[in-house]
C-alpha cells in the first residue's frame, strides 16, 4: 500500500529514509536537519506563498555570490550562525587570544617584509601596527604567519572597489621575527556597513536592523604546533561596538588606536600630520590531535 503522508507522519518517514546514509556523521547531521526544519515549519505554519518567498530568498542569495562577494557568508554572519560555529570550534585555554568570524572579504594576501607598507592603493591616515605572536605558555614564536586585512577610510575593501584595483591593497602577509615580533604600515580603516543591496540587506530591513560593523582590523595567525587564530582588533570608542551586525565583538578584542601628531615612529620613520598606532599581541593555543 502506498503510504498516505500527512503532518503527523511525514517527519518519521523522512527520518526513516536516512538509515543507509554513507556514514554515521552524515546520518546524524541529516536527521538533525530534518527534525529542526520540520519543527520550524510546524512552529510558523507558513503559507505556500511564504514558503516560496523563502526559497526565492535563498536562490537569490546564491545568485549574488561571486569571486568578490559571498552573500551566504553574510547571511551566516548576520544570523549569528558564524559566531556560534566559531564558539563551538574554539573553546580555548587561558592566555589564548579570543577568536571571531573570518568574514567574507578574506583572500590570500601578498607577502611583505617586516616593516613594509601594505596599504598600496588604499587612502587614509597612516597606521603603524606592531605586535607579537606567542604560545599560551609565553614562548615567542618565530616565523609565524600573520595575515592582515582591512577596509579603507571610506569603508571599502580592495575587492569592493567599483573602479577596480591594480594590486591587492590593505592586506598583507608578514612573518614574525626571531623574537616573535612583527610590525608594518598601512592606513587606518573605519566603521562600515556590510553590503546591503542584496537579499541579506532586505532581510535586515525587514528585521529592523542596521548593517554596520565597528572599525576593525582582521588577523589570521598560523604557527606550527598551534591552533590557527582568526580574529579582529576593534577600535575602542566606536559607535557600533554594542550592536555589530555580525555579533563579532568581544571585550578582549577592543584596542585603542593611539593618535599622534608628527614626530618619529618607533621604526624611525619621520611623520608629518596625524597618524595612529595599534598594538597587536596574540597568544596561540596548542594544537590538539
Amino acid at each position: 500500500m502506498v503510504p498516505d503522508y500527512d503532518e503527523s507522519n511525514i517527519t518519521a518517514a523522512v527520518l526513516g529514509s536516512l538509515t543507509n546514509a554513507k556514514s554515521e556523521r552524515a546520518r546524524h547531521i541529516s536527521e538533525a536537519m530534518v527534525r529542526h526544519l520540520h519543527a520550524f515549519i510546524r512552529e510558523i505554519e507558513p503559507t505556500e506563498a511564504e514558503w516560496m518567498a523563502g526559497i526565492d530568498f535563498l536562490t537569490r542569495t546564491g545568485q549574488m555570490c561571486s569571486q568578490s562577494r559571498q552573500e551566504f557568508i553574510l547571511l551566516s554572519d548576520t544570523l549569528g550562525a558564524s559566531m556560534l560555529v566559531d564558539a563551538i570550534n574554539h573553546r580555548l585555554p587561558s592566555g589564548a587570544t579570543a577568536t571571531t568570524v573570518l568574514g567574507p572579504f578574506y583572500t590570500p594576501p601578498p607577502e611583505f617584509g617586516d616593516g613594509d607598507d601594505m596599504s598600496n592603493e588604499l587612502e587614509g591616515a597612516p597606521l603603524f601596527i606592531e605586535g607579537s605572536v606567542a604560545s599560551v605558555s609565553g614562548e615567542r614564536l618565530a616565523g609565524a604567519l600573520v595575515d592582515i586585512w582591512h577596509c579603507d577610510s571610506e569603508g571599502f575593501y580592495d575587492l569592493q572597489q567599483p573602479t577596480g584595483i591594480d594590486v591587492l591593497s590593505g592586506r598583507g602577509r608578514f612573518r614574525t621575527q626571531a623574537d616573535g615580533s612583527f610590525h608594518l604600515w598601512t592606513v587606518r580603516p573605519t566603521a562600515y556597513p556590510i553590503p546591503a543591496d542584496g537579499p541579506v540587506g532586505e532581510m535586515l530591513a525587514v528585521q529592523g536592523r542596521h548593517p554596520f560593523r565597528p572599525e576593525h582590523v582582521h588577523f589570521r595567525v598560523e604557527a606550527p604546533g598551534h591552533h590557527e587564530l582568526v580574529t579582529h582588533l576593534f577600535a575602542r570608542g566606536d559607535d557600533w561596538l554594542l550592536s555589530d551586525v555580525v555579533f563579532g565583538v568581544k571585550d578582549a578584542l577592543i584596542r585603542s588606536f593611539e593618535q599622534h601628531e608628527g614626530g618619529i615612529a618607533r621604526d624611525g620613520r619621520v611623520m608629518d600630520g596625524t597618524w595612529f598606532t595599534l598594538r597587536a599581541d596574540f597568544g596561540l593555543a596548542p594544537a590538539t590531535k
